[in-house]
Order: structure tokens, then sequence, then C-alpha cells
């Protein structure tokens, strides 16, 4: 499985189909493992939290979620002209034909973008086909036994081990289950997953953020149109104008740091 270096976070370069069967075979071997989703915030937060980079970087899958990622990607890997007076100004130029491309055609680097939101939902639809346990945890209060609710409704033979809204600081008991789910926020949730994971009685453990909001219908997705073009932090923003410092994180702080990088690249 071929990996992506952005900013220093390495990244799998996976399609959804490839996650979930990498996600298959954990399940299969006798060991626990982490899944995270790392986009540009996590990208940037990575940036100052030592702690958060190394255990995105220790995580036994880490899916390309944002397409400031996929962006990224494609960007640092184009070539330069070997003619030193002319290189700084293509990498420039290169940065603004990625970013109309994202616009307008669509955008390469990572061969697509694996939500984190979107690999739950695979891999909730596949327990239920295998009889594997999900436990939900985290997210607003009874936010997570909705999730459950609504998981149901959409996978009916899906075997639910329980839910829970506990903060991460207090002491609850997890049962046995081959899925654990975590709505705490990141780098909260990936934090409390690398401390706990060995210490609880679940296979794979994935921080999924504001997933559970989706799945209940508490927070719309953007259109799927509005997704394909790259828009979606935009559609977020309008419905959650709170969110602004966390989308300046991603832009333009974010492009900014991958163009300084690109224009340090020997």
């Amino acid at each position: 499985m071929s990996k992506i270096d952005i900013l220093g976070v390495r990244i799998d370069d996976v399609a959804m189909n490839e996650a979930i069967a990498r996600v298959e075979v954990m399940l299969a071997d006798d060991k626990k493992h982490q899944i995270v989703t790392p986009n540009p915030e996590f990208a940037m937060l990575a940036q100052k939290d030592e702690a958060f980079r190394q255990i995105l970087n220790e995580a036994d899958l880490a899916i390309p979620d944002g397409i400031g990622i996929l962006a990224a990607a494609k960007y640092l890997a184009m070539g330069a002209t070997s003619v030193p007076i002319l290189r700084e100004l293509q990498k420039i130029a290169q940065g603004f034909w990625v970013g109309f491309s994202l616009l307008f055609k669509g955008i390469g680097g990572a061969r697509e973008r694996v939500t984190g939101t979107d690999l739950m939902l695979k891999l909730c639809e596949r327990a239920a086909q295998k009889g594997w346990r999900v436990f939900l945890l985290g997210g607003d209060v009874d936010v997570a036994q909705a999730a459950a609710k609504c998981l149901l409704a959409q996978f009916p033979s899906l075997r639910i081990a329980g839910t829970s809204s506990a903060d991460p600081s207090s002491d609850f008991r997890l049962p046995t289950s081959d899925f654990l789910f975590v709505a705490y926020g990141a780098p909260k949730q990936e934090k409390w997953i690398a401390k706990n994971l060995t210490k609880i009685p679940v296979k794979v453990a994935m921080g999924v953020g504001g997933a559970f909001d989706f799945i209940t219908g508490k927070q719309k997705r953007a259109p799927t149109f509005v997704q394909k073009l790259g828009l979606e932090w935009l559609w977020r923003l309008s419905r959650q104008p709170r969110r602004l410092p966390r989308i300046f994180t991603a832009f333009p702080k974010f492009p900014l740091a991958v163009a300084w990088r690109r224009l340090r690249m020997v």
C-alpha cells in the first residue's frame, strides 16, 4: 500500500474498496488496530502537536479525508524544470493550476477522497453482512444512541454492541466489539484511542468526528455535486459560521504551508 506525505503526515493512497479490504484483513488477525482520517485541519494540527502527528503516522490505516489532501498530493508530486531561474516560478504557476483544476476538473494526486463518515457507513454495511459487532462512543448527549437507531434502520441486521456519550475522562466499560467508532473530535478522539486501545476489548477503533450528527441528520451533508466540486467546507461554513476558525486553518493556512514546503523542495 503506497503512502503520500503531506507536511510530515503519512497518508495511505487508498480508494474506498481498498480501505474496506484492508480493514477486513485487520479483523482477521490477532492484533488491535487504529484508523485515522487525516484532512487539512489534521495536518496543520500535527505541525504543532508532535504526539498527534506520531499517532497519525503510526496508525494502521490513514485514509485521505479532504479534497485539500488530494490537491496537496498532486501539487507536491509535480516535477519542476531544471533551470534554476524558472523553477520557483513554475512551482507557483503549478499551484494556481491545481487550485483551478480543483474547481473545474476534479483533482488527482491521491486517487480518491475517502471520508470518515463514508467509510464508517461502508464498514457498518459490511458488519451487518458479516455479523460483526459495533459500538458507538461520544458525541452530544443521546446522539450515539440516535445514530445507532438510524444505522439499524439502514442496516437491520447490524449488531450494535452498545452506545455511550460518556466523556473521555469518564470511567466506563466497553463490551467486546469488532468496531469502535469514537466521536470526540480531533485530536481528542485519536489520542483517547491510542491511549486505551490495548486495554479495551475492541479490534478496530476509528475516530469519526461529526459522523454521528450526519448519520442522524442533526447536521446535513453537502449535496453530492458540492462534495465533488471540493466545496463541502464552504457548505458547512454556511450552515455553521462558528466553524470559521477551523476553516481558516484548512484554508488558507494549509495551502500556504504546502506551497512553502514545495518551494523549499530541491
